[in-house]
């Protein structure tokens, strides 16, 4: 019996130690807070530009380096949204200076709602006047040069390393659908993986944390990064010197609830630190190495798309949101003479090793791509994340396709789709995922 359980302490000390010269690991966050007044992003019920600060938002990021020197960055942004346009900007930027190729390189977005308006080519939603034009545009201009040189930071940073993965629990997220519908299924997402990073003394050096809920408590004219920012505030504070990120999760169709007030905002941050720290505190799994990558973008089809006529009566008679983008979508229309018919939609998988599955998708992606996508991988291994790379609209599942709703379809237009899409879009998004598993695992 002592000599299974010496053989088993042994073994486990030897698999620690080659997961520690498996990695080198750099992080490095600068501010992306604005400062001037600018629109905001989020709400379109929002008519000015915002007044004042309530937390600094960050753009922070995460440098990895495998035994075969291959280096991947993990980005994450204090935003709303990154669009596609921004991102290629940003990827081709860091393959110029750091030889970065975009399958190793990561932009995920906090997507709180009391964010500064961020863009290249800015969502129809958005009805600007030229001088706020103008300030988004040169806020986007710093931004993708602080994304640039923080990615570059963290490489330089890079240092041996250990990796560790474990996941806990936190109960803020509510499926906001059955606000409306109350006979409507429920599902969330509550689990909160956590990504460790330690140098050669064991001391925490870096923390990426993950939940799928909606940051959506604050909704007034102060730039913050709602719950995240206070869960990050709070694990920094409690690890000096460590970096905290946060990735947000396939959260569409979740809020957490009720939604309202600053101090509910700052007990959500705490709940999922707590449930950080309950993580950290317990027995997490060494992460190795080789990190194995692969990032495509496939066609989402779109079908029942509107007319003409549809779109000029909302141009006469619809709210102001509906009147920006009918605008939009009948400008597309008479440059391009037809709708398009599809969405391109990017998908990226890491591989760690045999360890940990990291699936970033691109979107407002609903939470049964989440639960799908566990229970197909392994629910204890696999990390699936939404929000990164792209923002070009909201992801249903075909049951939400069905059940309808914002999220299954009336929420396009405000993203410039003239149609919804085909009832076809999860299976296609299974199948693009699958194929980026399996060439990642090779």
């Amino acid at each position: 019996m002592f000599k299974h359980s010496a053989r088993a302490v042994l073994f486990l000390a030897a698999v620690a130690a080659f997961a520690q010269a498996d990695w080198k690991a750099g992080a490095a966050k600068l501010t992306i807070t604005p400062n001037e007044p600018i629109r905001m992003a989020g709400f379109g019920f929002r008519e000015r530009p915002s007044e004042g600060i309530r937390q600094d938002i960050y753009v922070r990021a995460l440098a990895l380096q495998d035994a075969n020197a291959k280096t991947s960055v993990l980005v994450t942004l204090d935003l709303t949204t990154v669009e596609r346009q921004m991102a290629d900007e940003i990827s081709a930027q860091c393959g110029q200076r750091y030889g970065l190729t975009r399958d190793r390189l990561v932009l995920n977005v906090s997507h709180t709602h009391s964010s500064p308006l961020a863009g290249l080519v800015l969502m129809p939603l958005y009805d600007l006047t030229p001088a706020e034009r103008d300030v988004v545009r040169r806020y986007t201009a710093g931004l993708i040069a602080k994304t640039v040189d923080v990615v570059g930071v963290a490489i330089q940073n890079l240092a041996p390393a250990s990796l560790s993965f474990e996941q806990g629990l936190a109960g803020i997220a509510v499926n906001r659908r059955r606000v409306n519908q109350r006979s409507l299924p429920g599902p969330v997402d509550q689990d909160v993986p956590v990504l460790a990073v330690r140098d050669g003394a064991g001391k925490l050096r870096a923390l990426v944390v993950g939940y799928a809920c909606h940051p959506t408590t604050l909704n007034d004219y102060r730039i913050s990064n709602d719950y995240p920012g206070y869960a990050l505030e709070a694990l920094e504070k409690a690890h000096p010197g460590a970096l905290a990120m946060f990735v947000q999760g396939c959260g569409a169709d979740a809020n957490a609830l009720p939604r309202s007030g600053e101090e509910l905002c700052r007990i959500r941050g705490a709940i999922l630190a707590a449930a950080v720290e309950q993580v950290l505190n317990g027995e997490m799994k060494p992460v190795s190495g080789p990190l194995r990558v692969a990032f495509e973008t496939v066609d989402l089809p779109f079908h029942q798309f509107v007319s003409r006529e549809q779109l000029q009566k909302q141009l006469e008679s619809g709210t102001k949101m509906y009147r920006a983008t009918a605008r939009y979508i009948l400008g597309t229309l008479d440059r391009d003479g037809k709708f398009p018919g599809h969405c391109s939609w990017p998908v990226q998988v890491w591989q760690f090793g045999n360890s940990l599955k990291f699936i970033a998708l691109g979107g407002d992606v609903v939470v049964d791509y989440s639960l799908r996508f566990k229970s197909q991988y392994g629910f204890d291994n696999t990390w699936v994340a939404g929000y990164s790379n792209d923002m070009p609209a909201y992801i249903p599942s075909k049951r939400v396709l069905q059940e309808g709703g914002y999220e299954g379809g009336e929420s396009l237009i405000f993203f410039g789709h003239a149609g919804k899409f085909s009832a076809a879009v999860e299976e296609i998004v299974a199948e693009k995922v699958d194929e980026l598993v399996e060439r990642a695992a090779r």
